[in-house]
């Protein structure tokens, strides 16, 4: 098991983020703005869903940890904090998942 966070990965980010560093892809990244991150967020989102159809489970790990880099990159260009997600899954845990959904008025 190990000790390596979400929390971690997002402050590595952060920091590869403010660098000057120009072999720095989360620096580059960054530089593209919102719509590059996006864009590249949605395609390993597909990615992952193509692995995990495909039953491919080493693809589920490689573009998972793709999908969950390119959302802490989307999070920190749009001003929101890992701990705010977590708050707002915290929130939702206190119901079921049916219960929280109907709340949200999603169909």
């Amino acid at each position: 098991m190990t000790s390596f966070t979400l929390a971690d990965l997002e402050r590595i980010v952060a920091q590869r983020a403010a660098s000057s560093d120009t072999k720095s892809y989360t620096a580059s990244l960054y530089a593209k703005g919102i719509g590059k991150a996006s864009q590249k967020l949605g395609e390993e989102a597909v990615e992952t869903v193509i692995a995990a159809v495909s039953g491919d489970a080493q693809g589920v790990v490689s573009e998972s940890a793709d999908l969950l880099y390119h959302l802490l990159v989307v999070l920190g260009l749009s001003g929101v904090r890992l701990d705010d997600v977590l708050a707002e899954l915290e929130r939702r845990t206190a119901q079921t998942g049916l219960e929280e959904k109907a709340a949200r008025g999603h169909g």
